[in-house]
């Protein structure tokens, strides 16, 4: 669940698109979800965590990759079932991440059906459970926030496409971000408490535009003008399905709202752009495809003359030839 003393998002060194990214998912979670792609040691749990503190309830939920289907739904009370004889719902991962965030380290190692049922939930708001003699369904209202290493293994592009937003990190930060990543996690460990009232200002002056853009976002229209310009964009980008029209939508609205303003406008939907189409373009739009010339035969390499006595042997030189033709017998001269 939630740590008295975690990093402060706001004191975060560098990282601004997925801190953007993140924020823009706290105004509107239907966005849904981001996934995080990076090595390891890149912070991506403490930004995780940090997002949790822009939130009302402050919840996060870890997922542990070995957990079984039955602890992130919940499943039937054993207890209550054997000392009681009566079924009983005991809620599981999904029930306790209900208005936070949901935390899973290395999506792309854990099975596919874990995945969909996952993305299910944070897409409906709801977990519905029906097993072992038990119906239930409750509220799983959260953020879904993935990450993964691409060299250990991909994500089949459907799981891919339904994470609204995808980032990368920068495995190499320049010298002097790195040192000044070091100061700040040092300062932290010796006196967290001092560290957070260090950064407390900027930390609620952050919380604080969260909750103005929540309030703000669902008042701003979602207008045809933007929406025409981001479904032309998606064509371009060659795109399947619609998900990324939706999205980029959204978290445009979002980003609208995240700077104060009341319509969406070309900043908005450029800003988001490639949180959107980073992980959807898969093939060259219909368009280019069509221009396309076909493809010329690659060049011929010209013929390698053998060096003089290098030749096989027995091997004559090519004679023209000629078809259809008679050819009249050689004529020897008379003998005088």
């Amino acid at each position: 669940m939630t740590d008295n003393a975690h990093f402060p998002l706001a004191a975060v060194v560098g990282a601004d698109a997925l801190k953007l990214a993140l924020c823009l998912v706290a105004v509107d979670p239907a966005i849904g979800g981001v996934l995080i792609e990076g090595p390891r040691g890149m912070a991506k749990s403490t930004l995780a965590r940090g997002l949790a503190a822009l939130l009302e309830s402050g919840v996060f939920v870890t997922l542990p990759l070995g957990a079984s289907e039955e602890r992130i739904v919940g499943t039937l009370d054993l207890d209550a079932a054997l000392g009681e004889s009566r079924a009983q719902f005991s809620p599981g991962l999904l029930s306790k991440a209900d208005g936070g965030v949901l935390y899973v380290d290395e999506v792309n190692l854990l099975p596919d059906h874990l995945v969909d049922l996952l993305l299910d939930a944070a897409a409906s708001g709801v977990n519905h459970v029906e097993r072992d003699g038990i119906s239930h369904r409750h509220d799983a209202r959260f953020i879904l926030i993935g990450t993964m290493n691409a060299e250990e293994g991909e994500l089949r592009p459907q799981l891919l496409d339904r994470f609204g937003l995808n980032l990368a990190l920068d495995g190499q930060p320049q010298p002097g971000a790195r040192a000044e990543i070091v100061r700040r996690r040092l300062a932290f460990d010796a006196d967290p408490q001092g560290f957070i009232a260090t950064w407390a200002g900027q930390q609620q002056a952050l919380a604080e535009r969260c909750v103005q853009a929540r309030a703000r976002v669902a008042s701003i229209p979602l207008d045809d003008r933007a929406l025409e310009a981001i479904t032309g964009r998606c064509f371009e980008a060659g795109v399947d399905g619609l998900r990324a029209d939706l999205v980029w939508l959204r978290a445009a609205r979002a980003h609208a709202a995240w700077r104060g303003a009341e319509a969406i406008s070309e900043e908005d939907i450029e800003a988001v752009a490639d949180f959107v189409l980073r992980h959807r373009r898969r093939h060259t739009p219909p368009q280019q495809q069509q221009a396309q010339p076909p493809a010329s035969p690659p060049p011929q390499a010209p013929s390698e003359q053998p060096a003089a006595g290098e030749g096989h042997w027995g091997e004559l030189p090519a004679q023209a030839q000629t078809t259809g033709e008679r050819r009249e017998p050689p004529r020897w001269a008379k003998k005088p």
